[in-house]
Protein backbone atom coordinates (compact mmCIF):
# COMPACT_ATOMS: atom_id res chain seq x y z
CA UNK A 1 0.00 0.00 0.00
CA UNK A 2 1.26 3.79 -0.85
CA UNK A 3 0.69 5.81 2.34
CA UNK A 4 1.46 9.76 1.05
CA UNK A 5 1.88 12.65 3.91
CA UNK A 6 1.14 16.10 2.91
CA UNK A 7 3.29 18.78 4.19
CA UNK A 8 2.52 22.68 4.95
CA UNK A 9 0.30 25.09 4.54
CA UNK A 10 -1.32 21.70 2.63
CA UNK A 11 -3.71 19.40 2.97
CA UNK A 12 -4.09 16.13 1.60
CA UNK A 13 -5.88 16.91 -1.96
CA UNK A 14 -2.28 17.92 -2.73
CA UNK A 15 -1.72 14.02 -3.45
CA UNK A 16 -4.72 14.33 -5.61
CA UNK A 17 -2.92 13.92 -9.26
CA UNK A 18 0.22 11.67 -8.05
CA UNK A 19 -2.15 9.61 -7.40
CA UNK A 20 -3.62 9.34 -10.25
CA UNK A 21 -1.13 9.07 -12.07
CA UNK A 22 0.04 5.76 -10.67
CA UNK A 23 -0.94 2.57 -10.79
CA UNK A 24 -0.86 1.31 -7.71
CA UNK A 25 -3.44 1.36 -4.66
CA UNK A 26 -2.76 4.02 -2.10
CA UNK A 27 -4.17 6.41 0.71
CA UNK A 28 -3.16 10.09 1.41
CA UNK A 29 -3.25 10.90 5.16
CA UNK A 30 -4.56 14.17 6.23
CA UNK A 31 -2.34 15.16 9.31
CA UNK A 32 -4.64 16.44 12.06
CA UNK A 33 -5.41 19.99 12.33
CA UNK A 34 -4.81 20.36 7.96
CA UNK A 35 -8.22 20.30 6.49
CA UNK A 36 -9.73 18.87 9.58
CA UNK A 37 -10.23 19.31 13.15
CA UNK A 38 -7.72 19.44 15.44
CA UNK A 39 -7.72 16.77 18.26
CA UNK A 40 -8.43 18.25 21.96
CA UNK A 41 -5.29 18.11 23.73
CA UNK A 42 -3.06 17.10 20.64
CA UNK A 43 -0.06 19.80 20.81
CA UNK A 44 0.71 19.55 17.12
CA UNK A 45 4.01 19.07 17.61
CA UNK A 46 6.98 16.72 14.99
CA UNK A 47 6.88 14.10 17.56
CA UNK A 48 3.35 14.16 18.13
CA UNK A 49 2.48 13.90 14.45
CA UNK A 50 5.14 11.10 13.46
CA UNK A 51 3.38 9.05 16.67
CA UNK A 52 -0.32 9.80 15.21
CA UNK A 53 0.97 8.86 11.18
CA UNK A 54 2.42 5.47 13.47
CA UNK A 55 -0.97 4.90 14.80
CA UNK A 56 -2.89 5.04 11.45
CA UNK A 57 0.22 2.74 9.51
CA UNK A 58 -0.52 0.41 12.45
CA UNK A 59 -4.38 0.19 11.42
CA UNK A 60 -3.00 -0.91 7.64
CA UNK A 61 -1.59 -4.18 5.96
CA UNK A 62 1.89 -4.39 5.04
CA UNK A 63 3.82 -3.98 3.02
CA UNK A 64 3.54 -0.04 3.32
CA UNK A 65 5.76 2.18 1.02
CA UNK A 66 5.50 5.60 2.37
CA UNK A 67 6.27 8.85 0.76
CA UNK A 68 6.67 12.68 1.84
CA UNK A 69 6.79 15.75 0.76
CA UNK A 70 7.46 19.22 2.83
CA UNK A 71 6.88 18.31 6.72
CA UNK A 72 5.24 15.08 5.50
CA UNK A 73 8.91 14.65 3.83
CA UNK A 74 10.57 15.09 7.27
CA UNK A 75 8.13 12.59 9.20
CA UNK A 76 8.54 10.08 6.66
CA UNK A 77 12.72 10.51 7.45
CA UNK A 78 12.17 9.95 11.11
CA UNK A 79 9.66 6.83 10.33
CA UNK A 80 12.58 5.37 7.91
CA UNK A 81 15.26 6.02 10.48
CA UNK A 82 14.16 5.51 13.81
CA UNK A 83 10.74 2.71 12.94
CA UNK A 84 12.16 1.18 9.78
CA UNK A 85 10.70 -2.28 10.13
CA UNK A 86 7.48 -0.69 9.32
CA UNK A 87 8.21 0.69 6.15
CA UNK A 88 8.76 -1.71 3.01
CA UNK A 89 10.07 1.39 1.29
CA UNK A 90 10.06 4.98 1.14
CA UNK A 91 10.55 8.22 -0.78
CA UNK A 92 10.91 11.81 0.10
CA UNK A 93 11.65 15.18 -1.16
CA UNK A 94 13.27 18.21 0.97
CA UNK A 95 16.34 15.88 2.11
CA UNK A 96 18.25 19.52 3.17
CA UNK A 97 15.57 19.69 5.96
CA UNK A 98 17.42 16.68 8.20
CA UNK A 99 20.32 17.83 6.91
CA UNK A 100 22.77 18.46 10.55
CA UNK A 101 23.82 22.22 9.23
CA UNK A 102 19.73 22.94 7.86
CA UNK A 103 18.72 26.41 9.07
CA UNK A 104 15.15 26.88 8.82
CA UNK A 105 13.74 29.57 5.96
CA UNK A 106 12.44 32.89 6.34
CA UNK A 107 8.88 32.31 7.27
CA UNK A 108 9.34 29.68 9.29
CA UNK A 109 11.47 31.70 11.61
CA UNK A 110 8.85 33.97 11.81
CA UNK A 111 6.29 31.16 12.73
CA UNK A 112 8.78 30.24 14.88
CA UNK A 113 8.44 33.74 16.79
CA UNK A 114 6.47 34.36 19.26
CA UNK A 115 3.95 36.99 18.41
CA UNK A 116 5.02 37.59 14.97
CA UNK A 117 3.95 34.20 13.90
CA UNK A 118 0.69 34.85 15.81
CA UNK A 119 -0.03 38.15 13.72
CA UNK A 120 1.00 36.22 10.36
CA UNK A 121 -1.62 33.59 10.61
CA UNK A 122 -4.09 35.80 11.93
CA UNK A 123 -3.52 38.33 9.26
CA UNK A 124 -3.56 35.64 6.29
CA UNK A 125 -6.99 34.11 7.73
CA UNK A 126 -8.54 37.57 7.54
CA UNK A 127 -7.17 37.95 3.97
CA UNK A 128 -9.99 36.07 1.75
CA UNK A 129 -8.68 33.26 -0.48
CA UNK A 130 -8.85 35.06 -3.53
CA UNK A 131 -5.87 37.70 -2.71
CA UNK A 132 -3.89 34.63 -0.97
CA UNK A 133 -4.26 32.46 -3.74
CA UNK A 134 -1.90 34.31 -6.25
CA UNK A 135 0.80 33.62 -3.41
CA UNK A 136 0.70 29.82 -4.12
CA UNK A 137 0.66 30.73 -7.76
CA UNK A 138 3.75 32.18 -7.86
CA UNK A 139 5.32 28.98 -6.25
CA UNK A 140 3.41 26.97 -9.95
CA UNK A 141 1.18 25.77 -8.13
CA UNK A 142 -2.19 25.77 -10.61
CA UNK A 143 -4.60 28.70 -10.56
CA UNK A 144 -7.10 26.43 -9.53
CA UNK A 145 -4.85 24.23 -7.07
CA UNK A 146 -3.78 27.78 -5.45
CA UNK A 147 -7.16 28.71 -4.72
CA UNK A 148 -7.78 25.35 -3.05
CA UNK A 149 -4.65 25.23 -1.16
CA UNK A 150 -5.89 29.15 0.13
CA UNK A 151 -9.49 27.88 0.84
CA UNK A 152 -8.42 25.19 3.36
CA UNK A 153 -5.71 27.78 4.96
CA UNK A 154 -7.82 28.78 8.74
CA UNK A 155 -6.99 29.37 11.59
CA UNK A 156 -6.78 25.80 13.31
CA UNK A 157 -3.85 24.62 10.64
CA UNK A 158 -2.23 28.20 11.57
CA UNK A 159 -2.02 27.26 14.83
CA UNK A 160 -0.95 23.69 14.23
CA UNK A 161 1.63 25.52 12.06
CA UNK A 162 3.44 27.54 14.73
CA UNK A 163 2.82 24.75 16.92
CA UNK A 164 5.19 22.36 14.10
CA UNK A 165 7.83 24.76 14.00
CA UNK A 166 8.36 25.77 17.30
CA UNK A 167 8.65 22.26 18.29
CA UNK A 168 11.43 21.54 15.64
CA UNK A 169 14.45 24.26 16.49
CA UNK A 170 17.12 24.42 15.94
CA UNK A 171 16.46 22.46 13.00
CA UNK A 172 14.90 18.49 13.26
CA UNK A 173 18.35 16.60 13.04
CA UNK A 174 18.98 18.33 16.32
CA UNK A 175 16.10 16.41 17.76
CA UNK A 176 15.98 12.85 15.21
CA UNK A 177 19.92 12.68 14.29
CA UNK A 178 22.17 11.28 13.69
CA UNK A 179 21.28 9.23 10.50
CA UNK A 180 21.99 6.14 9.23
CA UNK A 181 21.25 3.76 6.55
CA UNK A 182 17.90 2.66 6.62
CA UNK A 183 16.85 -1.12 6.37
CA UNK A 184 14.02 -0.06 4.00
CA UNK A 185 14.95 1.04 0.34
CA UNK A 186 14.89 4.66 0.21
CA UNK A 187 14.92 7.51 -2.46
CA UNK A 188 15.44 11.29 -1.71
CA UNK A 189 13.83 13.04 -4.34
CA UNK A 190 15.11 16.70 -5.20
CA UNK A 191 12.97 19.06 -7.13
CA UNK A 192 15.61 21.58 -8.64
CA UNK A 193 13.51 24.77 -8.73
CA UNK A 194 12.53 24.48 -4.83
CA UNK A 195 13.52 28.10 -3.49
CA UNK A 196 13.52 26.14 -0.34
CA UNK A 197 15.50 22.83 -1.00
CA UNK A 198 18.96 22.43 -1.38
CA UNK A 199 20.31 19.68 -3.65
CA UNK A 200 24.11 19.46 -2.29
CA UNK A 201 22.66 18.88 1.55
CA UNK A 202 19.96 16.72 -0.04
CA UNK A 203 22.17 14.46 -1.89
CA UNK A 204 24.69 14.02 1.80
CA UNK A 205 21.50 12.75 3.16
CA UNK A 206 20.94 10.40 0.66
CA UNK A 207 24.35 9.05 1.02
CA UNK A 208 23.82 8.93 4.84
CA UNK A 209 20.61 7.45 4.82
CA UNK A 210 21.87 4.65 1.85
CA UNK A 211 19.19 6.04 -0.31
CA UNK A 212 18.96 6.79 -3.83
CA UNK A 213 19.21 10.84 -5.17
CA UNK A 214 16.66 11.65 -8.15
CA UNK A 215 16.17 15.38 -9.40
CA UNK A 216 12.73 16.45 -10.94
CA UNK A 217 13.54 18.65 -13.23
CA UNK A 218 11.90 21.47 -13.93
CA UNK A 219 9.60 21.38 -10.84
CA UNK A 220 9.39 23.62 -8.08
CA UNK A 221 8.73 23.22 -4.17
CA UNK A 222 4.92 21.98 -5.24
CA UNK A 223 5.74 19.66 -7.36
CA UNK A 224 2.53 17.35 -6.62
CA UNK A 225 0.98 19.82 -7.93
CA UNK A 226 3.23 21.35 -10.32
CA UNK A 227 4.08 18.08 -11.82
CA UNK A 228 2.44 15.19 -11.01
CA UNK A 229 2.83 12.45 -13.87
CA UNK A 230 6.30 13.42 -13.82
CA UNK A 231 6.60 12.89 -9.89
CA UNK A 232 4.54 9.45 -10.24
CA UNK A 233 6.89 8.25 -13.56
CA UNK A 234 10.22 8.84 -10.95
CA UNK A 235 7.85 7.01 -8.06
CA UNK A 236 7.12 3.83 -10.36
CA UNK A 237 10.80 3.24 -11.54
CA UNK A 238 11.63 3.67 -7.74
CA UNK A 239 9.22 1.33 -6.64
CA UNK A 240 9.53 -1.58 -9.59
CA UNK A 241 13.01 -1.92 -8.32
CA UNK A 242 12.69 -2.66 -5.00
CA UNK A 243 12.15 -6.08 -4.26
Amino acid sequence: MIIFLHGVPETAAVWDGVRLAIERESVALALPGFGNPRPEGFGATMDEYVDWILSKLNDIADPIDLVGHDWGAAFTYRIATAFGHRLHSWAADIGNIVHPSYEWHDIAKLWQTPGEGEAFVAGQAEAPPEERAPLFEAMGVPPDKALQMAEASDATMGGCILDLYRSATPNPHHHWGPWAATTAPGLVLNPTDDPVGDATMAAEVATALGARFELLDGAGHFWPYQAPAQAAELLESFWASVP
